[in-house]
């Protein structure tokens, strides 16, 4: 669970990233979480954006996603949402909250 403060530092790291990866109409499948999870992994902050086609908004699939990837929603806004999951492997980290 992320505070106020990690949450705001994690919205400013995020403000200049362009969305990496997309929710269509295909909504939010195993391939979706498997690629989000695996990049989660390697970058640990990504912002993605929900299409206007898709049924899903975009607060319902950072939800959806952030449970599935065990990653925390640190913004929503528009269609586009931001995930943060911090590395499991000591060398791979790159981001380090207080």
């Amino acid at each position: 669970m992320l505070t106020s403060k990690q949450r705001a530092a994690l919205r400013g790291m995020a403000n200049g990233l362009e969305p990496i990866m997309q929710v269509g109409k295909g909504g939010i499948g195993e391939n979706l979480i498997k690629t989000v999870s695996d990049a989660l992994e390697a970058r640990e902050l990504i912002k993605m954006k929900v299409l206007d086609n898709s049924a899903e908004s975009a607060k319902s699939a950072a939800a959806e996603l952030a449970a599935a990837t065990d990653s925390d929603v640190v913004c929503v806004v528009g269609t586009k949402f931001v995930l943060f999951k911090q590395s499991s492997k000591e060398k791979n980290r790159k981001i380090f909250l207080d």
